[in-house]
């Protein structure tokens, strides 16, 4: 049976964990050449989807540092150019504003909302002749906003944004959306990055469960085929029915 991506060229940041390396595994297994990027080079995920007969190659760099992308861009125009992107890397911050301060503030902001734009900026750049999909994780909280989640709950708030506003533009040749998870069981809900009681919270939806990553690598990998080809500008959410808007 034909694969679904077969002849496709994706990149996917994020790549070494949680959601990014279940994204990069499934693109990979379904044909795409995967490029698996992360602020360090995903080296288990290059090694995961080449024991399973896949094609893929690392960079490591910093989403939120221009001249870093553009030197990964340029390195991606020479092997090929690009079809997809799935931008997955993101860090979260469970803090009360009141003691939050700017520079943890801007952290936030410079990899979850900068890093968006730079990413997807470059890769609207290389797709925008022969056509593309641009897959954005931005989260459930997005939507509802959370308490002590300023930063995380604002750049996602505006990632939606950039998805609606970059999916007028680019049409018809280029769709973009956003996929908008829920709990899922990664690393960014470990008790390290939230508390206890919002990790109890979390549990608090129809579905009593957590996700997991390869839930949502399935929904990327359908909105980077060919069934998915009236979508775009659209948030989807995977989220058990944490939000229903």
């Amino acid at each position: 049976m034909e694969k679904s991506l077969n002849g496709k060229r994706a990149l996917v940041t994020g790549a070494a964990g949680g959601i990014g390396a279940a994204c990069a595994k499934r693109l990979a297994s379904e044909g795409a050449w995967c490029a698996c990027a992360d602020i360090v080079r995903p080296q288990q995920t290059l090694e995961t989807i080449l024991d399973i007969g896949g094609n893929a190659c690392g960079f490591a760099f910093d989403v939120s540092e221009e001249k870093s992308v553009l030197a990964a861009f340029a390195q991606l125009e020479q092997e090929g150019g690009l079809d997809i992107l799935v931008h997955c890397a993101g860090i979260i911050q469970e803090q009360p504003l009141l003691s939050t301060s700017a520079e943890a503030f801007d952290r936030v902001i410079a990899v979850n909302l900068r890093g968006t734009f730079l990413i997807g900026r470059e890769s609207i750049r290389m797709m925008q002749e022969s056509g593309g999909r641009i897959i954005l994780i931005a989260s459930d909280l997005g939507y509802s906003g959370r308490e002590t989640y300023s930063a995380y709950c604002a750049s996602k708030h505006a990632v939606l944004g950039l998805v609606r506003c970059w999916a007028k533009e680019f049409a018809p040749d280029v769709l973009v959306n956003a996929i908008c998870p829920g709990p899922i069981e990664t690393d960014m809900l470990s008790p390290k990055n939230m508390s206890a009681e919002w990790r109890q919270k979390e549990l608090d939806i129809p579905l009593q469960r957590f996700g997991n990553p390869e839930e949502v690598a399935a929904l990327a990998c359908f909105l980077a085929g060919n069934e998915s080809g009236f979508i775009t500008g659209q948030g989807l959410g995977i989220n058990g029915g944490s939000i229903m808007p």
